[in-house]
């Protein structure tokens, strides 16, 4: 079989990285968190564990695993963390699973 590569395509390395990312989104809560934030509002830890209907610290784990794949970012304002989407592309994939399972 002749392997041709797109110039597009995305080597070995970077698809490991987009895995990994991938798996960082592969839970139903985190999807509702990303789909909560996708309003563009920011949201205290304490806010998005009560919408989820979560505890605050299995929200704060959820939040730490997206945050470190640059998904969101935060703000500390006194003793509240507050976050927000930080890769715009997310808003793309929340779309394509809406339009797949929505």
């Amino acid at each position: 079989m002749n392997k041709k590569r797109n110039t597009k395509d995305l080597d070995i390395d970077a698809l490991t990285l987009a895995a990994e990312c991938l798996k960082a989104l592969a839970h139903p809560h985190r999807l509702q968190i990303v789909q909560l934030l996708l309003s563009g509002k920011q949201y205290s830890v304490n806010e998005i564990a009560e919408f989820c209907d979560l505890t605050q610290p299995t929200t704060s784990d959820h939040l730490r695993l997206m945050q470190r794949c640059g998904f969101l970012e935060s703000q500390r304002d006194g003793r509240t963390v507050y976050y927000e989407v930080a890769e715009p592309h997310l808003q793309d994939i929340m779309s394509c699973m809406q339009s797949r399972f929505g």
